[in-house]
């Protein structure tokens, strides 16, 4: 028990060692500072040498009993900037009054003028070097302004001051933020004299202009009397203007409106006219549609029934001539065949016929021998077609009848006939 509580007070010890070591050695740095650690040389990428390494916005462990630390505050510093009797240009004494605020710079190289030459020195001590070197530009740029120029331009004489300034805090190793001049005063009454003598002028200045606004208001109201007058009579004017407009106008309103009512009645008459011209047109159109179903339809249809007809008549005559054209070709076949025998029916259907027409041109006959011509020859060897002749000529003599003229004609009948042309239609 006892070594156990021998070694918790030596680990305790230990533990208490290493913190306060590690406190002694480990530093954090914030952000409105800068840790600078000295006694070990490095070497910069330009190749420079410097014995110390900067530390910002991070953490770095001290090596014991080989380097130091040093903190630097980069917060602002104000510093008021004062300068009495500092003679302007024109050897006029001024007095300056003015802030500033410095700080010393954050990045390098100007960090390292800063600890080249402020490194463990206070702020008051930073801000008193500070403050010298601002009063000597001051007092330099001053030197080249007149009090005019000083007191009535002070944004420029700031500028002027801030541009002179920065050159020599640089090399210092300090940053000039802002430089305001607040006040500027003299001791011999310079400014007050100008003062007043600007005062004066301002007054002088004031009672022109009242003059001169006077007499342009005078100015002005007549000038607006004038230009009212010459309202009012461009008013009349414009009113004469627009009645004579006006009356212009209702003429013309009712010369339109004449010829208007003019083209209304031509345009009437017209449309009169073309009603008449339809009512004609329409008149024609039942005329002829009455023509057309009085005459020319019963015209066409009878026209056309004539064509009908004489259609089927032609065909009747045709289908006729095809009938009497077959009986021939059948008779004509017939009597080719039947030879002499065929040949003498045919001739005693043809005489039959003209015995009728023989009979009834002499009246009444009374046969008292009736002859039959035998077959063949005759006694006196004449053929029969000899006597046969013989007769028609005893007959034409006596009656004055050809019976082979009769009997051709008869024969010609029964020929075929060639068909009429069909009727021309149109």
């Amino acid at each position: 028990m006892e070594v156990l509580i021998a070694l918790l007070g030596i680990v305790t010890i230990f533990l208490v060692a290493l913190t306060l070591l590690i406190k002694n050695v480990f530093y954090v740095c914030q952000p409105n500072e800068v840790l600078i650690f000295s006694g070990r040389r490095r070497k910069t990428e330009d190749g420079k040498l410097f014995g110390y390494k900067i530390i910002r916005g991070g953490r770095a462990i001290r090596i014991p009993l080989f380097e130091t630390v040093d903190r630097m505050d980069l917060t602002n510093m104000i510093i008021e900037v004062q300068v009495k009797n500092a003679y302007s240009r024109g050897g006029i004494p001024l007095n300056i009054q003015g802030v500033a605020n410095i700080k010393v710079p954050g990045e390098e190289p100007l960090l390292n003028n800063t600890v080249e030459r402020f490194l463990g020195r206070s702020r008051d001590s930073i801000m008193k070097t500070a403050r010298e070197t601002l009063e000597g530009n001051l007092r330099g740029v001053l030197a080249t302004m007149t009090p005019e120029q000083v007191n009535t331009d002070k944004e420029t004489f700031a500028q002027r001051l801030a541009a002179e300034a920065e050159h020599d805090l640089n090399k210092l190793g300090l940053v000039l933020d802002t430089l305001k001049i607040q006040n500027v005063s003299d001791e011999v009454g310079y400014l007050d004299a100008m003062g007043r003598q600007r005062a004066a002028a301002i007054r002088r200045d004031a009672l022109i202009a009242e003059a001169v606004s006077q007499a342009q208001a005078t100015e002005q109201r007549w000038t607006n009397t004038r230009n009212s007058e010459l309202t009012t009579l461009e008013a009349h004017t414009q009113i004469a203007l627009k009645e004579n407009e006006r009356r212009i106008a209702d003429a013309q309103t009712r010369r339109a409106a004449l010829i208007a009512q003019q083209q209304a009645e031509v345009e009437a008459l017209i449309a009169q006219a073309r009603a008449e011209v339809g009512m004609q047109d329409a008149r024609i159109e039942q005329v002829r549609r009455q023509l057309q179903a009085d005459i020319l339809a019963p015209a066409d249809a009878a026209r056309r029934k004539a064509e009908e007809d004489a259609k089927g008549h032609a065909a009747r005559i045709v289908e006729q001539g095809r009938a009497t054209a077959q009986v021939l070709a059948q008779i004509a076949a017939t009597y080719n065949k039947g030879g002499a025998a065929a040949r003498d029916v045919l001739l005693m259907q043809k005489l039959v016929p003209l015995f009728h027409s023989l009979a009834g041109t002499i009246g009444e006959l009374k046969i008292d021998r009736l002859t039959i011509l035998p077959k063949g020859t005759g006694t006196e060897g004449q053929p029969l077609g000899a006597r046969l002749v013989d007769a028609s000529e005893q007959i034409k003599a006596a009656t004055g009848i050809d019976v082979p003229k009769s009997l051709r004609d008869a024969l010609g009948d029964l020929r075929p006939q060639k068909s009429p042309p069909p009727p021309r239609t149109t």
